[in-house]
């Protein structure tokens, strides 16, 4: 069992920058793979980025591609995202997830087994 609160939202200027953390607890975290979605109103949960077990291998949607950046600490249970540059459609909530999910399903949220409750992601224009 995993569970996930992630902080680090709030408003903020288009151009602007926001750092979300996704704290995690129990001992394993280190063996789940680990995502980035977000859900804007009137919207399908979209991909956003993945990182793997070890933080070898990053993949992003094309739409954050070169503005967006996650890390994890599995020292300290935690993954991170690094929103720069952000635009008016960056705005939604965002929710971090765990799970084993290896290349070529991370796009896909239902494999994800663990998510946490959002954090919202205000952009202004």
């Amino acid at each position: 069992q995993v569970q996930l609160v992630e902080s680090g939202g709030g408003l903020v200027q288009a151009g602007g920058s926001l750092r979300l953390s996704c704290a995690a607890s129990g001992r394993t975290f280190s063996y789940y793979t680990m995502g980035w979605f977000r859900q804007a109103p009137g919207k399908e949960r979209e991909f956003v980025a993945y990182i793997s077990w070890n933080g070898g291998s990053t993949y992003y949607a094309d739409s954050v591609k070169g503005r967006f950046t996650i890390s994890r600490d599995n020292a300290k249970n935690t993954v991170s995202l690094q929103m720069n540059s952000l635009k008016p459609e960056d705005t939604a909530v965002y929710y971090c997830a765990a799970g084993k999910v290896y290349s070529g399903a991370y796009r896909t949220a239902a494999n994800y087994d663990y998510w946490g409750q959002g954090t919202q992601v205000t952009v202004s224009s």
